[in-house]
């Protein structure tokens, strides 16, 4: 497989090839990805529900994101990894260049922020001193308490419109790639039409540019509940690569997600 790269990820949207990703959070299941055909893995904050069991992600601190980005590391040498910068760890343009470093150092590619406007200078420091940022917008799991939990976002023409603004916003400031999670589709194809970075999306329909699932939810190995946006592949498959390697094909045919699996 060829090693994806931000430059990679931008022809593929160019060219209307679809990037596929993963959650991982270890190195066996770092290599079961990379030779499997998956182009990206995110070490995301997620790990404090699936790993550590919390009712959300506000626990996970930066060592726990570092450790888990140097195991995936360990997996893969080619593997493209995003890793989320946790919880109240990216307040200032410093803190977050600080803890940025720490994760880079760790075999990051590139880190993740929540966030719209307000993450304008941070996101300018980061990219000044060399470290590739994703976005992250819609329902942002670090901000669920002032959600009121984990709802839908950009239902609304004014929610919708700033969500957009904000889109622009990241971009403009350097982020090169943005992950869109719990959108209505509709709001999800106007944000991907209006920006020229790959978008990836989570519960946001089929016209982004790149899908993501968390790795359990893939497997249905979650404890609880598979979410409406996504699907156990595992099911239909004999092994875990088969359900890796269907993933793949499905997300660039474009058959996952379907209707079903989509927000209005």
């Amino acid at each position: 497989m060829a090693k994806t790269s931000v430059s990679t990820m931008l022809k593929m949207k160019q060219s209307g090839e679809k990037i596929t990703t993963l959650t991982a959070y270890d190195a066996s299941f770092a290599k079961l990805f990379a030779d499997n055909g998956i182009d990206a893995v995110l070490v995301g904050d997620s790990l404090g529900m699936v790993l550590q069991g919390g009712d959300d992600t506000l626990a996970v601190s930066i060592d726990d994101i570092a450790y888990h980005t140097k195991c995936v590391r360990g997996g893969s040498r080619e593997l493209f990894i995003i890793a989320d910068m946790p919880f109240m760890t990216y307040a200032t343009p410093e803190q977050s260049c600080m803890n940025a470093a720490q994760l880079m150092r760790a075999g990051a590619n590139m880190v993740k922020l929540e966030g719209g406007q307000w993450l304008l200078d941070s996101i300018r420091a980061l990219t000044q001193q060399g470290v590739p940022v994703c976005g992250h917008l819609g329902l942002t799991p670090q901000s669920v308490h002032v959600f009121g939990g984990f709802k839908i976002q950009g239902r609304d023409k004014e929610q919708a419109d700033k969500m957009i603004s904000d889109a622009k916003a990241l971009e403009a400031a350097g982020a090169q790639l943005l992950v869109l999670e719990c959108i209505p589709s509709v709001l999800a194809k106007a944000i991907t039409e209006a920006v020229s970075i790959p978008t990836i999306g989570i519960g946001a329909g089929k016209d982004t540019d790149g899908q993501i699932l968390v790795m359990h939810d893939l497997l249905g190995i979650s404890a609880g509940y598979i979410p409406k946006f996504s699907k156990n592949f595992l099911v239909e498959a004999g092994s875990m690569p088969e359900a890796v390697q269907k993933y793949c094909n499905d997300v660039k045919s474009g058959a996952f997600p379907s209707a079903e699996h989509e927000f209005n």
